[in-house]
């Protein structure tokens, strides 16, 4: 029997590494693809090994594609401050500076390129539309809309070897949700890493919407988070 191969986006925070543990109880070949962007907490590429290697993917290949050239973010500028202790939090509304331009799509589209070489037909994403900062490109209508074109531009779709399909298993949870089902399938969360803007220690803030969102998933889940933090008083 052949092997069900996947293709699975690995960012080193606590939503792909849970994603990544999922694909590997559902029986996948899991190989990780990780994405420098130019991203100010470069740190988090250094947690996607570390998970990588714990969770003992086939193979893990990191890729350099630098949106830092273009800017627009808080996550990419420097010039543009991370926002802390949002009262919009968790909040549908206007996006937040972090929200990286096209981010997602361009990240498919590598995790896509690669699945066609490995005649993979699935890629997991961990994004996630319920407890999120507000990104476009999280939602379901995203997801499907990709799928769609993944199918329309592929030589394997159209010659009919497979069909593509873009896995979302922690989309509708709640991050008490994510963190509960990840520690189940033993996920070790003191390897990753989710604050946009640590210290030169590696220590999260604590007040970003990503360190914040993390420590309510923790409270939710009845369970401590094992990082470092330089505050912890905004949960």
């Amino acid at each position: 029997m052949a092997e069900k191969r996947a293709v699975v986006l690995l960012s080193g925070g606590l939503d792909s590494a849970t994603t990544l543990a999922i694909a590997r109880s559902e029986g996948f070949c899991c190989y990780a693809l990780t994405c420098g962007y130019g991203q100010r907490h470069r740190i988090e590429i250094e947690a996607a090994k570390r998970i990588a290697d714990y969770l003992g993917v086939i193979e893990h290949r990191r890729i350099d594609i630098d949106l830092a050239q273009f800017g627009g973010s808080a996550l990419t500028d420097s010039a543009i401050e991370v926002p802390k202790d949002r009262a919009e939090l968790g909040k549908f509304g206007q996006i937040p500076l972090t929200y990286v331009p096209a981010r997602n799509t361009i990240f498919l589209s590598y995790a896509l390129a690669w699945a066609e070489v490995l005649g993979a037909f699935d890629i997991f994403i961990g994004v996630n539309a319920t407890d999120y900062s507000g990104y476009p490109d999280c939602r379901a209508e995203f997801i499907k809309a990709f799928e769609k074109t993944a199918n329309l531009a592929t030589a394997s779709a159209v010659e009919h070897k497979g069909q593509y399909h873009i896995r979302t298993p922690i989309i509708e949870m709640t991050k008490g949700q994510i963190i509960s089902t990840g520690t189940k399938l033993g996920v070790d969360y003191s390897l990753t890493h989710s604050c946009y803007d640590p210290d030169k220690q590696g220590r999260s803030c604590g007040r970003c919407d990503s360190c914040r969102l993390r420590l309510k998933g923790f409270a939710e889940a009845g369970l401590k988070d094992p990082i470092e933090y330089q505050v912890t008083s905004n949960k």
